[in-house]
């Protein structure tokens, strides 16, 4: 009869339901006694669920995971299919385990790294294609902000003193720039004229502008 393809994870919880003194589906483990997989192909040579060959890879899928790495200690006990001691771990194979869990959970790390950097660069993929949606714009070509249109610069003529009266439209000089207003009254050189905004003000014949 074929043995049905079953994971790993159901086979370890398999047998933490046949021998719960040794395996345990969860939780804290306890290490196994060194030439387990022998005794366990001898416990189960009549169990058509379990092959051998994946018997062997849910044992080295049990015993290369954190949870397990992290149980092997100087001083600890590793136990039988019965959960009896059967040896103590000593401090090369406590080391061994700590570099293996090291090296595994660094490897985790720079897996979750390149795939954070992938999500990234494929987010700025995709925000950059909709930017090349834009009706009228070549994907190659980078969005630029619209410029305000040139004004024209206005062409002023300095008025001259003589021609000033009141009532006139003029532009005046204030500050940097040019402004509407109306002669109200003129004195000489001096000239006060009203703004657009209502405000009187006195200023120079040579501050007195027309187009």
């Amino acid at each position: 009869m074929e043995t049905k393809k079953i994971s790993s994870k159901e086979i370890i919880q398999h047998l933490a339901e046949k021998f719960p003194a040794c395996f345990t589906s969860q939780g804290t483990v306890k290490p196994l006694k060194v030439g387990i997989f022998q005794e366990l192909a001898e416990a189960l040579q009549e169990d058509e669920k379990v092959s051998k060959t994946q018997l062997r890879q849910a044992l080295r899928h049990y015993t290369s995971s954190w949870r397990y790495l992290k149980a092997i200690k100087k001083g600890s006990q590793r136990v039988n299919l019965q959960g009896e001691a059967v040896a103590e771990i000593d401090e090369a194979q406590a080391e061994f385990a700590a570099n293996a869990l090291k090296e595994s959970q660094e490897k985790f790390a720079n897996k979750k790294e390149a795939e954070n950097k992938q999500n990234k660069s494929y987010k700025g993929t995709k925000a950059a294609e909709k930017r090349s949606t834009i009706p009228g714009r070549n994907k190659n070509t980078p969005v630029k902000a619209k410029k305000a249109p040139k004004k024209e610069p206005v062409k002023l003529v300095q008025a001259e003193a003589n021609t000033l009266k009141t009532g006139m439209k003029v532009l005046v000089q204030v500050g940097n720039s040019p402004i509407d207003a109306t002669i109200t009254e003129v004195a000489g050189k001096d000239v006060s004229v009203q703004l657009f905004s209502g405000m009187v003000v006195k200023t120079r014949a040579d501050k007195i502008f027309t187009k």
